[in-house]
């Protein structure tokens, strides 16, 4: 199989070829083509991964290119992990929006839509691109915000584009080790939106329940010491857990708690977009001397990175230091490599180890993506794209049924699945007015004063915004 990868001088791209190293299924990668628009970071990059393949006798062959239809071309599988603007754009998103007083993380809130409505036009280009030059490819989409930016490419590449995300899989693994359950083989009733989903049920193999399973999360908001043990425990707090009955997304704690987060990115002596900017400035910068061990340079700034992932909410919530398992790799990289393989391998998938953290039943294997509703959840529209759990076979992904969304669930996932619907139609129109209602309309943001003065703000620093005139 041949992959190309959007986004290829991307500093997460190692652990997309350490994925493929690992793999020696019939069937594999063979060949890896890497895009960007920047062919010093594409360099960096392609040492990186020659590090990687030494001493590896059937490593797939890596090529880079700065052309996007050349890269497109004869490829099977399109991995899509683009960033308009950069980490640049994305400190900006963050720092425009604290300056108003509301939260501007990258994927949630002002600077969540602000990243959209950068993003879509790009991605809606490229979609259209694959379509012509690659029709029969797949499209694995990690670009954020995913389930808005697959909801736009979908409009031209249908189901042949599949968002994915490494939050569901992360928070599956840990409560399941928390519960003395086994990850790769526990049914996760996990649904919701990209970064706003609820793991409602885990679901165990037991002989004597109805249906040979039995659901074991309720046990967890019996035992205080397992509550309070893993990420999500620390994070949102005993309490709160069992009040709502379900694990959250980490992503919610940008909603159950905004005040405080709020106050701590505030008062933050820089946001993480600035940090991560300024940390892969220094790689990149120590990339560009031939002398560098490449793989060693990389590998200490990745642990750094991973150390500090959502270290204000952390503080917040008095969660404290990481555990080491949540600092181990294995996350979206394994999800897309378990994907092409179900794919590309259809039923004989499911007979394959992995650590991605699926569960399978029969043929097929399940993964947690994000893919259009069709009527999945009742509260939305067929083409909304959800992220909900999947069996996957050589025709692609089909959504698995799962609980009904409690009340204040569909509440927030209908409130922000409006919000990316007007990200969307103020992409295609070009519509200023349609661009501060996705604003005013996100539940994180509390005035349509404030909803104005942030699109102003952001056309100031974000020339590419410059299409929302209308």
């Amino acid at each position: 199989m041949r992959l190309t990868v959007l986004g290829g001088g991307g500093f997460r791209v190692p652990l997309v070829y350490g994925a493929l190293l690992r793999d020696h299924a019939a069937g594999r990668v063979t060949r890896i083509t890497l895009h960007d628009v920047d062919r010093a970071r594409l360099t960096a990059v392609a040492r990186v991964l020659a590090d990687q393949a030494a001493g590896v006798p059937d490593a797939p062959e890596v090529r880079t290119t700065t052309d996007l239809d050349d890269a497109l071309r004869g490829a099977d599988f399109v991995f899509s992990a683009i960033r308009v603007g950069g980490l640049a754009g994305r400190a900006a998103d963050e720092r425009v929006a604290l300056d108003h007083g509301v939260l501007g993380q990258e994927t949630v809130g002002a600077g969540g839509i602000a990243y959209g409505l950068r993003t879509v036009p790009v991605a809606v280009d490229i979609a259209r691109r694959v379509a012509r030059i690659a029709p029969d490819a797949w499209v694995i989409n990690f670009t954020n915000p995913a389930g808005l930016v697959t909801e736009a490419m979908a409009a031209h590449l249908g189901g042949r584009v599949i968002g994915i995300c490494d939050s569901p899989v992360g928070l599956g693994r840990r409560v399941a080790r928390t519960l003395g359950a086994d990850p790769d083989r526990a049914r996760l009733d996990y649904v919701g939106l990209n970064h706003l989903g609820w793991l409602r049920g885990l679901y165990v193999a037991d002989e004597r329940a109805a249906g040979g399973e039995r659901d074991v999360l309720p046990a967890l908001f019996d035992d205080e010491r397992l509550l309070t043990s893993f990420e999500e425990g620390k994070l949102f707090g005993a309490e709160w857990l069992r009040t709502i009955r379900s694990v959250p997304n980490e992503y919610l704690h940008y909603y159950y708690f905004n005040r405080e987060t709020v106050a701590a990115y505030r008062q933050a002596a820089q946001t993480r977009g600035a940090f991560l900017h300024d940390q892969q400035a220094r790689f990149y910068a120590e990339m560009a001397h031939p002398a560098t061990p490449a793989w060693q340079a990389w590998d200490r700034t990745r642990a750094e990175r991973e150390a500090t992932y959502m270290a204000e909410n952390r503080e917040t919530a008095g969660a404290g230091e990481r555990a080491p398992d949540d600092l181990e790799s294995g996350g979206y990289e394994q999800v897309a490599l378990a994907l092409m393989r179900a794919i590309a391998g259809g039923s004989a998938a499911a007979s394959e180890e992995s650590s991605a953290g699926e569960a399978r039943r029969g043929e097929g294997t399940t993964l947690i993506l994000n893919v259009p509703n069709g009527s999945t959840l009742d509260v939305l529209d067929p083409a909304a794209v959800i992220e909900v759990p999947c069996r996957v076979d050589e025709n692609g992904p089909h959504p698995l049924p799962v609980s009904r969304l409690t009340g204040h669930e569909a509440g927030l996932v209908t409130a922000v699945k409006t919000v990316e619907r007007c990200v969307l139609e103020a992409a295609e129109s070009g519509s200023a007015r349609v661009a501060v209602q996705a604003f005013a309309l996100h539940p994180l943001v509390d005035s349509v004063n404030v909803a104005r003065r942030l699109l102003d703000g952001y056309r100031d620093v974000h020339p590419g915004l410059g299409y929302l005139r209308r």
